[in-house]
């Protein structure tokens, strides 16, 4: 394992509720790469991303995970989160009745062990919200209540800005948004990135890619990463789809 990797996924073999879903995945990614994972639907990304979180429904059959040089295997979901690592859902849960500020001051201090006033968060939380062009309105709302699918997708890179994790998980978040809504995305995944930010995309979209300066590219089917490569990789698969990496992959 380099010295700049931030994970290594070796052999791994899970799944969810008894369904056996990765079937050997291996994935390495550096300090300040954006990767991205693309591959048909039913391959298994969003499964991954579950699996590398410590989701409850899944489970590990065998191999290797190693994050920011501990192995998380039987670490819960919020070790995971307090050693850096973050996943933005595809879809963000309602969470009516909870204020986002103040779950997310709660999360701050869970995660840094910073123990922080909600006055000095609330500040921090502003500043961060101005630079990333995001209505200061949103931080009185309840937790992704009554916001549309843009909206919750821009609250979810907010969490990402203050909570500054190690490696950042982003599960489609690119599905379903309009042009602004991507720009602002993509224009935020930049400038996180430049501030020392570790970016693993999974997306069936192309746009992105063409907004964000990624390091790799990924792509997985029927539980594996079956090539890695850079972007041109999508122009193959445009004229030919997936299944021109399908050959001699066994499961």
């Amino acid at each position: 394992m380099g010295k700049n990797t931030i994970l290594k996924i070796e052999n791994l073999e899970a799944g969810v509720k008894d369904k056996s879903i990765l079937k050997g995945v291996n994935l390495e990614v550096s300090k300040g790469d954006i990767q991205v994972i693309m591959g048909p639907n039913g391959s298994g990304k969003s499964t991954l991303a579950e699996v590398l979180m410590g989701s409850f429904d899944s489970s590990i059959l065998s191999g290797s995970i190693i994050f920011n040089s501990q192995d998380i295997v039987n670490k819960k979901p919020y070790e995971r989160a307090q050693l850096g690592l973050f996943l933005a859902f595809q879809y963000p849960v309602e969470v009516p009745g909870v204020n986002f500020g103040v779950f997310l001051h709660s999360a701050y201090k869970t995660t840094t062990g910073e123990n922080i006033s909600i006055f000095e968060f609330i500040l921090k939380l502003k500043k961060e919200s101005k630079k990333l062009g995001i209505d200061e309105t949103f931080l009185s709302r309840n937790l992704n209540e009554g916001l549309s699918g843009g909206e919750k997708k821009r609250m979810e890179i907010l969490q990402i800005a203050i909570l500054k994790p190690k490696l950042a998980i982003l599960d489609e978040i690119d599905s379903g948004l309009d042009i602004d809504a991507l720009r602002f995305v993509t224009d935020s995944i930049n400038i996180l990135n430049k501030e020392g930010i570790t970016f693993l995309i999974i997306t069936h979209q192309k746009k992105i890619l063409d907004k964000v300066d990624i390091s790799t590219l990924n792509i997985m089917s029927k539980g594996k990463i079956v090539k890695s490569g850079n972007t041109d990789l999508i122009d193959q698969i445009e004229s030919l789809g997936y299944k021109k990496f399908l050959k001699n992959v066994q499961v």
